[in-house]
């Protein structure tokens, strides 16, 4: 016992003992007497163990012999840190068309897109989407082949020359009504220009001056290991 409370049972002891009740030791110790110590040590002894008591239930530790349970030992935020990052929109997409095709990879297909591109451009300046027209969905066949019946009809020829492929990378990916879709971005530099048909006079567009092409080109075919068809071309804005 410490403190305040050690040096009253001292105190009161020591009264007892040198006479303040009842003549002290040399004047015998009563009744009355013994009563008063034992009652002062029980009612220091009850109060030091509540106040133990007390501060083992308010959190100061564990009984002793009793181990604190390992997760209250580590910091709140070790359960967040080792959480995964959310997905994103592209990952989710890629992941629900490998459920049909497991065999489907961003970097191969873009070696795809890029081939599909370089065919397209071919068959434009021939004015026959017909070469290309396994590769294109019936809508965009329709739009590209009535674009060379104009062309054909002006007497125009649009040539695509040098194409320097800078990058073709997939950003977007998705399923919708039981179909898979990828958008790829087109970036390269090449000659666009256009001619008139017979005299080959520059008519728009530089035979020398390279431009930037930036175009982004959706592709879509039915869910699973099938062929991939052009279905959109948007202008990077």
């Amino acid at each position: 016992m410490g403190g305040i409370m050690g040096f009253a049972l001292g105190g009161l002891i020591g009264s007892m003992l040198f006479g303040h009740f009842g003549g002290g030791l040399f004047g015998g110790i009563g009744l009355l007497e013994l009563l008063l110590i034992g009652g002062g040590i029980f009612f220091v002894l009850s109060y030091l163990r509540r106040r133990q008591q007390a501060a083992t239930s308010y959190g100061y530790g564990p009984p002793r012999g009793v181990e604190t349970p390992s997760w209250q030992s580590e910091p709140m935020y070790a359960s967040t840190a080792t959480m995964a990052a959310p997905e994103s929109d592209l990952e989710r997409g890629i992941r629900h068309i490998r459920q049909m095709d497991s065999t489907f990879d961003p970097a191969s297909f873009t070696d795809t897109a890029s081939d599909v591109f370089f065919a397209i451009q071919s068959a434009w300046m021939a004015r026959d989407m017909g070469l290309v027209r396994h590769l294109l969905t019936p809508e965009m066949y329709e739009t590209m082949h009535k674009e060379c019946d104009r062309m054909r009809v002006e007497r125009r020829i649009n040539h695509l020359e040098n194409i320097a492929v800078r990058a073709i990378e997939v950003t977007e990916a998705w399923q919708e009504s039981g179909q898979d879709f990828v958008t790829v971005h087109c970036l390269a530099s090449l000659l666009d220009y256009t001619v008139e048909e017979g005299s080959n006079q520059v008519l728009a567009g530089s035979r020398t001056a390279p431009v930037k092409f930036e175009e982004y080109w959706t592709f879509t075919r039915p869910v699973g290991p099938n062929a991939w068809q052009l279905s959109a071309i948007q202008q990077s804005a």
